[in-house]
């Protein structure tokens, strides 16, 4: 008698453990997340987009944009396209010389990815002067932004609509 509750005691013990480290993942192979690598190449566009906000290179703002990127944000038509992107840039750096942007900050609220797209929802904070003597403007867009993954794994801007 002293055995058989013994043995019934042991083995719903170990129906207890391995029960509780099966929940506890104990044992149990994890999958990777699918989308790491993405989100890992997303984070280095966004970085890549504020360094060259903030330092306002033509031709770094242009390399952000997929060939046929689209850009909403901006006064007027749209900019469809990356030479017209770097078209723009000239554009408006030659009419103000003496831009600078004094901080730039984008606030991703969430990330969708679905084959080679993404689109991203967020804001994005920044302030810029567009002379020296000029006062300090503050900014708090807040749109969306399709994203695009290019052959070589990479991110580039598809559509930016951000106001």
């Amino acid at each position: 008698m002293r055995r058989t509750l013994l043995v019934t005691l042991v083995f719903i013990g170990g129906v207890t453990i391995g029960y509780i480290a099966r929940n506890a993942g104990i044992g149990v192979l994890r999958k990777p997340d699918p989308h790491a690598a993405d989100l890992a190449a997303i984070e280095r566009l966004h970085k890549a987009d504020v360094a060259a906000t903030l330092t306002q290179d033509q031709a770094s703002l242009t390399s952000l944009w997929s060939d046929d990127g689209v850009n909403l944000g901006v006064a007027g038509p749209p900019v469809v396209g990356i030479k017209a992107m770097g078209e723009m840039y000239q554009q408006f750096r030659a009419a103000n010389p003496d831009f600078k942007v004094l901080n730039h900050f984008s606030d991703i609220k969430d990330i969708q990815i679905a084959g080679d797209w993404a689109i991203e929802v967020g804001n994005v904070q920044a302030t810029y002067k567009l002379s020296a003597k000029d006062a300090p403007v503050n900014v708090n867009d807040k749109g969306m932004r399709l994203l695009k993954r290019q052959s070589n794994g990479s991110w580039k801007f598809a559509l930016v609509g951000l106001k």
